[in-house]
C-alpha cells in the first residue's frame, strides 16, 4: 500500500472514530449550548437557556449577512453570555473582523475565539486535532466525576479548547488534569464556568 493510500486510510478511520464518539455522547456540546439540548445536564434556568439561543442567532444572522460562507464555516456557541467561536477563515481580518462583531453582540459578557487561519494548518495536522480531540473526550465520558454532556471541545494545530460547565471545583479540575494525559496535546485553553458563578446564580 503507498504512503498516500496509508494516510488516506488512517484519516478515514479518525474521522470515523471522531463521528462515533459524537454519536456516544450525544456532541460534546449537548447540554450545554442551545441545539438538542438535553434539559436534565444543562445546570442553566431556562431563562438563561433562552437568552443564550437568542445571543446566538442574532450573531450567526450578523455573520451571515456579512459573509453567508460564514453559516458554514463558523462555530457559535453562547454560554451565560459567554461567547466560543470556532473555525476557519482565509485571511486574519476575518478573525479580527469577527471577534468584533462578537463583541458588539447585546448582552455579552466574554469572547473566547478557536477561530483558525486557512493554510495554517494541514491534512496531517487535521487528522492529529481530530484524533486529540477524541482522546480527550473519550477521557471525560469515561470518568465518573466529570459530566462529559457539559463540554465543548475544539483542537486547532495541537491547541485543544474547552468551553463549558461544572458542578464543582473539583470537577473543573479533573477536566483539567484530564487534558495532561492527551498524546499529542500542546496546550489546553480552559474556559470552564462553575455552576456557582452564573450570573443569574448571583442575584
Amino acid at each position: 500500500m503507498s504512503k498516500n493510500k496509508k494516510l488516506a486510510s488512517l484519516f478515514s478511520n479518525l474521522i470515523l472514530i471522531f463521528f462515533l464518539l459524537n454519536a456516544c455522547v450525544g456532541s460534546s456540546s449537548v447540554g450545554v449550548f442551545g441545539s438538542g439540548v438535553s434539559i436534565a445536564f444543562d445546570p442553566r434556568t431556562v431563562g438563561m437557556q433562552i437568552d443564550d439561543s437568542i445571543m446566538q442567532k442574532n450573531l450567526m444572522g450578523r455573520l451571515t449577512l456579512t459573509e453567508k460562507k460564514y453559516l458554514l464555516s463558523i462555530g457559535v456557541k453562547v454560554l451565560d453570555g459567554n461567547i466560543f467561536l470556532s473555525g476557519k477563515v482565509d485571511e486574519p481580518e476575518e478573525k479580527l473582523k469577527i471577534t468584533k462583531l462578537a463583541w458588539e453582540t447585546k448582552g455579552v459578557r466574554s469572547v473566547e475565539s478557536a477561530i483558525s487561519i486557512k493554510g495554517q494548518t494541514n491534512f496531517k495536522g487535521t487528522a492529529k486535532d481530530i484524533l486529540i480531540t477524541s482522546q480527550l473526550r473519550t477521557a471525560l465520558i469515561f470518568n465518573k466525576s466529570i459530566k462529559a454532556t457539559n463540554y465543548n471541545i475544539d483542537t486547532i494545530n495541537g491547541k485543544t479548547y474547552i468551553f463549558g460547565i461544572s458542578m464543582t471545583r473539583d470537577e473543573k479540575k479533573a477536566v483539567i488534569n484530564e487534558t495532561k494525559n492527551i498524546y499529542g496535546l500542546k496546550e489546553a485553553v480552559a474556559s470552564i464556568i462553575l455552576v456557582e458563578d452564573l450570573s443569574r446564580n448571583k442575584n
